[in-house]
């Protein structure tokens, strides 16, 4: 791993705020993004997913001690890792609590929109980031019309920047079965956008 990676690690293992900041920081657009694809129905009515973004990286960060990182882009995928295993959490409570909505997630404001759209810009043409709010409707209805397995796939490559690599790692198959996963997701995802703007 990097020196300067791992001096980072090592700083925000020790209460470092701004070590933090560089770790989490710069992952968060990614992270809301990758959430806001994948928290869809009730649970999308009753938690904030800038709050599941938030609740993932404090989880990570007191999980740093215990953690060995090969380099950044494992790091990432553990991060991600993590933020999966948060919307599965929640959404088991949330059945088995069956508890009235507390909170609903709005739609964005123009800044949010505009900050997980460019998370979202390798799947959309430069064109299509300029109406943030619009398009980012559209990009996640695109996105949840895939099947799981594509949409984690094309989520984990295209937002979260993993390797087919980490990502075969990670789900426990092949590099070949990820990089098919990733091009019929992003072939489908193409199609639906493609067929939005045609009935505009």
């Amino acid at each position: 791993m990097s020196d300067h990676f791992q001096t980072t690690i090592h700083q925000a293992r020790s209460g470092d705020r701004a070590a933090y900041d560089e770790l989490f920081t710069r992952n968060l657009p990614a992270l809301v993004a990758f959430l806001r694809a994948k928290v869809g129905g009730e649970l999308a009515e009753r938690e904030s997913v800038r709050d599941l973004a938030q609740s993932v990286c404090r989880e990570v960060l007191r999980d740093l001690d215990q953690l060995e990182f090969r380099g950044e882009e494992q790091f990432r995928s553990y991060l991600f890792l993590q933020a999966t295993r948060k919307v599965v959490d929640r959404y088991r409570y949330h059945k088995q609590e069956m508890r009235d909505p507390a909170r609903q997630e709005g739609l964005p404001t123009d800044t949010e929109a505009a900050e997980v759209m460019g998370a979202y810009a390798p799947l959309a043409t430069p064109s299509r980031v300029v109406g943030a709010k619009e398009e980012l409707s559209r990009v996640e209805q695109a996105l949840q019309g895939l099947p799981e397995a594509q949409r984690d796939a094309v989520l984990l490559s295209r937002i979260a920047g993993l390797s087919y690599q980490e990502i075969a790692r990670q789900k426990g198959i092949s590099e070949a079965a990820v990089r098919g996963l990733v091009a019929r997701g992003l072939a489908r995802l193409a199609s639906q956008l493609g067929q939005a703007r045609e009935s505009e």
